[in-house]
């Protein structure tokens, strides 16, 4: 096959993505997002105000969601088949700076179109009185495993506190207990044992000058005491840090915990200021992994050239053609010392790809060389949507248009052009291990979500994902 020339759609891509799309896209813009919640197929977030967002993919967000009460950083939670939404509102009346309330509103379901969308009356669950070293906002909801619910509140204007609530009814069942100092947003989750408080701390609402970053402590009881990595209490001002600032995105808080599926976790937070949206607020999305029992957040995916690597062998994904020999060389060793040592070239693709037929070829799995046929080429395609916290992408081979596609037979083969078919579009997901689950878009013929599979050494498929199976797990090794 000759190298074939880029699509109109292909090249209107690869313009549209001259840098990864690290950001979630449509209008993310919100302050002080709550945790992502999925209700009837759509995602849903609210800020500080009254309003929030949709997304109908988890990718593309739009204003739309609806929360009244108004007040400040909000967090919802599904329990059963209600949703609970909880904010906080500040009465400044009489100089009492701290005198500040955490509501509690029910409702069927987020969708402010559905003939059942009807928020329940606020109730007051808890708080500060004005005149205590807490400042009662920030509210943050956890379900543990137990089935007991939990809320955190607190700013660094004291204490951050936690306190039971009735799963039923969301009203206290017993007295707060102050667990962190210097930080506010909590929100606690539980993980293999034990609970963590996750935090935010530096400076709020400057916009690109906030020093906003995500901290962490963990315990073995949701009441504390949160311990760091180094063995800090967090209530004498430890933490480890998961998340700050990046380049061009300023200001990581307010942690919100996303499981996808067993092993595929996402957290969603804000950057108070976006370089590349005038400095405003926006929603932002990255992996959740773990790492010797810590949560750390994963770097957004990068467009680029890789070697798909197979957990299971350490086998590359690669063409189905006659491997070519590199020209040039001796003998890999040499009875003689004193021969000229050089360095070779790689081989390159102009090298090989006359060797190549034209039409569709098929993939394999085999010792990675870092040869033109093992390497692939992945670039997220925006405009073609996405799914929670990323956007879809094609796989061709490296300086071709050829392009990893899914099959009607539950198998993976290359086509000569990328067209932008559902088959040819791929969602990577990492893992919390910090490997890769990939997944096509659609698989003609069937509904079921499959994902690229090595069901031998050197056989890909497409497969069922198990998390706890490496035959479903990748690596991307970049070139």
């Amino acid at each position: 096959m000759k190298k074939t020339a880029l699509s109109g759609l292909a090249a209107f891509a690869a313009l549209f993505l001259c840098a990864a799309a690290s950001a979630q896209i449509g209008s993310p813009y919100i302050h002080d997002p709550s945790t992502v919640v999925e209700c009837d197929g759509k995602y849903y977030t609210f800020g500080t105000g009254s309003g929030g967002l949709i997304s109908e993919d988890g990718w593309s967000w739009h204003s739309g969601g609806v929360r009244p009460g108004g007040g400040v950083a909000p967090d919802a939670i599904k329990i059963g088949d209600r949703y609970l939404v909880v904010y906080a509102a500040s009465d400044r009346s009489n100089n009492l700076r701290y005198h500040s309330r955490v509501y509690a509103m029910w409702n069927k379901t987020l969708d402010p179109t559905s003939p059942d969308f009807k928020y329940t009356d606020p109730v007051d669950i808890g708080g500060s009185n004005g005149y205590e070293d807490c400042d009662g906002i920030d509210p943050g909801l956890m379900m543990g495993p137990d089935g007991r619910l939990w809320l955190v509140y607190g700013t660094y204007f004291g204490y951050l506190r936690v306190v039971e609530l009735s799963p039923e009814t969301a009203e206290p069942v017993g007295r707060p207990v102050d667990v962190a100092l210097s930080c506010e947003a909590g929100e606690m989750m539980y993980n293999d044992g034990w609970y963590y408080l996750l935090a935010t701390h530096g400076t709020c609402c400057s916009g690109v000058n906030s020093t906003y970053e995500i901290i962490v402590g963990r315990s073995k009881s949701p009441t504390g005491p949160y311990v760091d990595n180094v063995g800090r209490d967090m209530i004498h001002g430890g933490g480890k840090l998961v998340l700050a600032s990046e380049p061009r995105r300023i200001g990581a808080g307010h942690f919100g915990r996303f499981i996808v599926s067993e092993g595929v976790e996402k957290m969603s937070f804000h950057f108070e200021g976006d370089l590349d949206r005038s400095g405003r607020s926006v929603l932002a999305m990255r992996p959740l992994l773990w790492k010797n029992g810590w949560p750390v957040a994963g770097e957004p995916f990068r467009n680029g050239e890789y070697s798909l690597v197979s957990e299971r062998r350490g086998y590359a994904l690669e063409l189905a053609v006659n491997n070519v020999p590199m020209a040039g060389g001796m003998r890999g060793f040499s009875r003689n010392g004193d021969d000229t040592v050089v360095a070779l070239e790689d081989q390159k693709l102009a090298d090989v790809i006359g060797t190549w037929p034209e039409g569709g070829i098929g993939v394999r799995i085999g010792p990675e060389l870092y040869r033109p046929h093992q390497a692939w080429e992945i670039t997220e395609i925006p405009e073609l949507g996405g799914y929670i916290g990323g956007a879809y992408c094609k796989i061709t081979i490296a300086g071709t248009d050829r392009a990893l596609a899914a099959t009607a037979d539950r198998e993976v083969t290359t086509v000569p052009a990328f067209t932008g078919a559902p088959e040819q579009l791929w969602r990577i997901d990492r893992l919390t291990d910090g490997t890769y689950r990939i997944m096509p878009k659609f698989v003609p013929g069937t509904g079921e979500e499959l994902v690229l599979v090595s069901v031998a050494d050197s056989t890909p498929s497409l497969g069922v994902f198990d998390p706890d199976s490496d035959n479903s797990k990748w690596n991307l090794v970049r070139h």
